[in-house]
């Protein structure tokens, strides 16, 4: 891969990183249960690739798909299980807390790396990861995080978030391996799989006949099936097969630092303190200088 190549790759996992630090603002204005919007959210998602691949005439390689199909359907059960944790986890407790516990992830994958992928684990890459993982506690416990939660059940949101996170590291690790499809086919293929494998769950566990949809949430559906999952999945998938795991999952941190951002100015209850703002630095800080430290072999 040349300079240039991995120059958009990058700009493409930032694109989406931003694009998914956004979804814990959409939650919060979206009065629907977490497996009706996690369902939604990929079977809209496929919906709008395969629209979008069939207008434009991509060729979709069956072939392709059927052979690493295994691993596609896994990482798209982990997706949309990994939605609905991370929907309940925005419910139980703040979006800054919500946000730490997932983006235990990266840290999962810069340590899973050189064992699943024999990736090697510099001591670079390390220190980074090291002060990104500080950055993220001061940004999440800096943002007063206890100040909207009387009510909530703390811990299960923690706990919920956690469960996300190694989710997501399960599927960050194995799309790194999945080879031979299109970002695209990949992408169509694990977000119709999240999206029915969300099926039973919101028919079984949530009371859709209680369920109010209105015009706002509707639209905010739409936005978060179309931009969030469709768009921004096609990006992110596309730049993760191009990028090592573990400048992935340190760019990643872009995501919690917008989200916690975003909580700050949008949401009530969340306010970051001087500690917040200290971590944020450090978390894109330790992102930028894994960037400029990288080499290619």
């Amino acid at each position: 891969m040349n300079k240039s190549e991995k120059t958009s790759a990058t700009i493409s996992l930032i694109a989406a990183v931003l694009l998914f630090g956004t979804i814990g603002i959409f939650r919060a204005y979206t009065p629907l249960p977490s497996g009706l919007l996690s369902m939604s959210r990929g079977l809209i998602g496929a919906l709008f690739l395969l629209c979008g691949m069939l207008c434009t005439r991509t060729k979709i390689s069956l072939t392709a798909i059927r052979k690493n199909f295994l691993l596609l359907g896994i990482s798209g059960v982990m997706i949309g299980l990994n939605w609905i944790l991370l929907f309940e986890a925005y419910n139980y407790t703040t979006v800054p807390v919500a946000t730490l516990c997932y983006y235990m992830a990266p840290i999962f994958v810069i340590l899973a790396s050189p064992i699943v992928l024999k990736e090697k684990l510099t001591g670079g890459k390390l220190l980074c990861a090291a002060i990104a993982f500080v950055g993220i506690i001061l940004v999440a416990f800096g943002s007063d995080a206890g100040s909207d939660s009387s009510g909530k059940n703390h811990l299960l949101g923690i706990l919920l978030g956690i469960g996300a996170a190694a989710l997501y590291a399960g599927d960050i690790l194995i799309n790194k391996v999945v080879d031979g499809v299109t970002a695209k086919e990949r992408t169509l293929t694990q977000l119709a799989t999240a999206g029915i494998v969300c099926i039973p769950y919101t028919l079984l566990a949530e009371n859709l006949g209680e369920v109010e949809f209105t015009a706002t949430s509707v639209i905010l559906l739409i936005v978060m099936g179309v931009l969030h999952t469709g768009i921004a999945y096609t990006l992110y998938f596309g730049a993760m097969k191009k990028l090592p795991a573990q400048t992935v999952a340190l760019l990643s941190y872009i995501d919690p630092v917008a989200s916690v951002i975003l909580a700050v100015l949008l949401l009530p209850g969340s306010v970051l303190t001087a500690a917040g703002w200290i971590g944020a630095l450090l978390v894109l800080g330790a992102a930028v200088i894994s960037e400029l430290s990288h080499k290619e072999k």
